[in-house]
């Protein structure tokens, strides 16, 4: 459910998109004064100190101070982050700042306790100095402070990053989150529409480590807090990419020392469908790559997600698909009439599945922006080929399967800057990113330039965040998300972005995850369990 996703762009196309973002974002030529507070700031000795990815290193030249600085490339799914976390002090302002090369290079700030900050910039070849700033909460002990680059933007530098402020006491090692955190077929009768489930109820959607612990630690099922209504297994996996062959393997005692038997684990399934929850396997995920290529991979999918819901008595399917699952084919040009197979094959094992099971079969989606919101700039290839082929990939799928749909909660976090209705751009970690991506769902807008994606129903929509600062980025506090779900939803305290409508039926939330929810003491489920009941 994690990995930021920001897709190869032609750069002539973002030049414009780029001097306008960049009205918001600080580029400064001179050199800055700072009480820093880094450990290794300028890469001296090495990667001491920083949390990077693999393909981060350390280099002699090009720097911009002293003998050495960072050099990183994002590749696949991978945008390169190098990060550290960094004591600080409460209800105090902090200013982050980094000498930068490169085509897209960001510089940021989470865990705040308060609005996360951002900046991004475009300084080419020559070094540029990117600078941002935020104030601590009133309970904020420690930061972390990062640089990365942009998918299929090449090699970025950075050096001589300074967090600038006052020092507070050392923090608790912060754990580590595995990222989570997407042939023409023979037409088909469109399916009857599946009914709004729970009574039109505001939903609690949470991801369960079913499979791993993560380093949130193992929450059996029987465990899990009433406050969620559906429970999504994470995750179902495929044997290899283009089998289609999935499977569900509970965590193993030496992972999960706590874990239950499958005969404890399905009857605590039974005891939360009894109470009205919803159970459902979640298939893909960040390491789960799914590409079913051919119509042999479609049908061993179709069997063997059948066999997982079969076994555990599920209530549906989570279509989590990321990195590289799908994507869109040279020509491929209209998300209503899809020719690639990775897409075609998708969508016909999927109303196979909603075939064989019902009018009460769930099905749930959690693209990341990526593959929906960006839509509207970008589809697939593009005209010339040279757009990343990922971009909007979800919207054919999406589309065609709008009447089976139970639920689509977009990822809003993990993402670059994406362009909303207003032709602005929109940073996650505030209400107004939610506020934009949200109303493109429930607006509709034109896929780059061309046909229209219709609006989906408020009650198919719910808002994915990550649900503690460790567990993705783009951590948005519990006031500002019910800033962001009031203003939808009632049309109230609304920012900057004004929504096209008011959507009283707006869904829920949705979370990753159950277990980083319960490891930050519950506050995502807590307060927004409350929050939703209150609203009606």
């Amino acid at each position: 459910m994690t990995g930021q996703i920001t897709g190869r762009r032609s750069l002539h196309k973002w030049a414009a998109a780029v001097a306008v973002v960049l009205g918001a974002t600080a580029l400064w030529g001179g050199t800055a004064s700072a009480a820093n507070i880094v450990t290794n700031p300028g890469f001296e000795s090495g990667l001491t100190g920083w949390t990077c990815a693999s393909t981060a290193a350390v280099v002699s030249t090009p720097v911009h101070g002293g003998t050495k600085a960072l050099s990183a490339t994002p590749a696949g799914s991978d945008f390169a982050r190098c990060q550290q976390t960094i004591s600080v002090r409460p209800s105090t302002a902090y200013t982050v700042s980094a000498w930068v090369r490169g085509n897209y290079v960001f510089l940021g700030a989470t865990g705040t306790g308060t609005t996360d900050a951002q900046t991004w910039g475009t300084p080419g070849a020559t070094w540029k100095q990117l600078t941002t700033s935020f104030t601590t909460g009133p309970s904020t002990s420690s930061v972390t402070v990062y640089v990365n680059g942009w998918y299929g933007q090449g090699t970025y530098y950075a050096d001589d990053i300074v967090l600038d402020g006052p020092g507070g006491t050392n923090p608790s090692p912060t754990p580590t989150p595995t990222p989570t955190v997407t042939p023409t077929p023979t037409p088909t009768p469109t399916p009857t529409p599946t009914p709004p489930t729970s009574n039109g109820k505001r939903l609690l959607v949470g991801y369960l480590h079913a499979s791993f612990a993560n380093g949130s630690g193992y929450i059996r099922m029987a465990d899990v807090s009433s406050d969620w209504d559906f429970i999504d297994l994470a995750f179902g996996e495929p044997t290899s990419v283009t089998s289609g062959d999935i499977r569900f393997n509970r965590c193993p005692a030496t992972e999960c020392p706590n874990v239950e038997s499958d005969a404890d684990f399905i009857a605590a399934i039974r005891t939360k469908q009894a109470a009205g929850k919803k159970v459902l396997i979640s298939i893909g995920g960040q390491n789960g790559q799914v590409q079913l290529t051919t119509t042999a991979a479609r049908d061993k999918f179709v069997q063997s997600v059948g066999a997982i819901i079969d076994k555990y008595g599920l209530d549906g399917l989570d279509i989590d698909f990321e990195g590289h699952s799908l994507s869109l084919n040279q020509g491929d040009t209209d998300f209503r009439n899809p020719t690639t197979p990775v897409v075609v094959n998708l969508i016909s094992a999927i109303r196979s599945l909603k075939a064989r099971y019902g009018s009460k079969f769930v099905l749930t989606m959690a693209p990341e922006t990526f593959f929906v919101q960006l839509g509207y700039q970008f589809y697939g290839p593009g005209p010339n080929g040279s757009a990343d082929p990922r971009s909007g990939a979800y919207l054919p799928l999406i589309h065609a399967l709008r009447n089976d749909l139970t639920l689509l909660h977009v990822q809003d976090y993990n993402s670059g800057p994406i362009m909303g209705l207003d032709n602005q751009y929109h940073t996650m970690g505030v209400a107004d990113f939610h506020v934009a991506m949200t109303d493109m769902l429930l607006t509709g807008f034109p896929v780059a330039g061309g046909a229209t994606f219709p609006a989906l129903r408020p009650d198919q929509v719910a808002i994915g965040l990550p649900a503690a600062p460790f567990a993705g980025n783009g951590f948005t506090t519990v006031a500002e998300v019910q800033k962001a779900f009031g203003c939808l939803a009632k049309g109230t305290n609304c920012g900057t972005y004004r929504p096209h409508g008011v959507f009283s039926g707006l869904r829920g939330l949705m979370t990753w995850s159950v277990n980083w929810d319960k490891y930050n003491g519950s506050e995502f489920s807590r307060n927004h369990r409350a929050y939703l009941n209150a609203l009606g």
